[in-house]
């Protein structure tokens, strides 16, 4: 098993792994998966088994607003409507 990086170096990262995104913004880590398999989470992955690296910056970014949608009432139906017109442009 690895050592966990320092907050001070995640935050300095360009990417991170989703666990150091549950450090970052609290959120259980099932439901930054669910996010992830849902298409709103985008990142890179170098190989089939290599741990899933997802942008620092940009991804905060969007879970803050996932958050935000979902404290207002929205759907997740509308949530995704949103992120996929987005994205695909």
């Amino acid at each position: 098993m690895s050592r966990q990086r320092t907050m001070e170096k995640i935050l300095e990262s360009e990417y991170v792994s989703i666990g150091e995104l549950v450090r970052i913004t609290g959120c259980r880590y099932s439901t930054l998966k669910y996010y992830t398999q849902e298409g709103l989470l985008l990142y890179k992955q170098e190989e089939e088994n290599l741990t899933r690296r997802y942008e620092r910056v940009g991804t905060v970014h969007r879970i803050e607003e996932i958050l935000s949608l979902r404290e207002s009432g929205r759907s997740m139906a509308e949530i995704k409507e949103r992120y996929h017109i987005a994205d695909s442009k």
